[in-house]
């Protein structure tokens, strides 16, 4: 089991926490009330900084609820944390961006993240030709 450093910077954000076991995301919370307007931009802050295990980075995206629910996006669709950002002022943040008038309340459930490996290091090869089927080019599998 890897450990992560974890500090708190509000407490008014429920601790994180695994939901019941059934998921490997970790919901993060808005640790700030925010008032957006259609079309306004805030990082909103997530009220941690964290010190991830040698070797991890972090990835946040939204909740599948989050647009449904907030009328926002996350401008960055994934962000990524590496493990060079854990100092105390390094605090975790949600970039949003407002669709419609909204609001935010502290402690509100707006994204989520998991720890992954780096990525290895790889090496690419230049070739004339993969050899390989086609498969009908992108976004061809259809919508059902």
């Amino acid at each position: 089991m890897e450990k992560v450093r974890i500090k708190y910077i509000s407490d008014k954000i429920e601790k994180l926490r695994y939901i019941d076991g059934k998921s490997d995301w970790i919901d993060l919370r808005s640790a700030e009330y925010v008032k957006l307007k259609k079309g306004e931009f805030r990082l909103i802050s997530l009220g941690v900084s964290m010190e991830l295990p040698k070797g991890y980075e972090a990835l946040i995206v939204p909740r599948s609820s989050t647009f449904k629910n907030f009328g926002i996006i996350q401008t960055n669709h994934c962000g990524v944390i590496d493990e060079s950002y854990c100092s105390n002022e390094d605090v975790w943040k949600f970039p949003a961006l407002a669709i419609r008038d909204t609001e935010i309340r502290i402690n509100d459930r707006i994204c989520q993240f998991r720890i992954i490996k780096h990525q290895p290091v790889i090496d690419f090869e230049e070739v004339e030709d993969l050899g390989n089927d086609v498969r009908g080019g992108f976004g061809s599998t259809g919508i059902k």
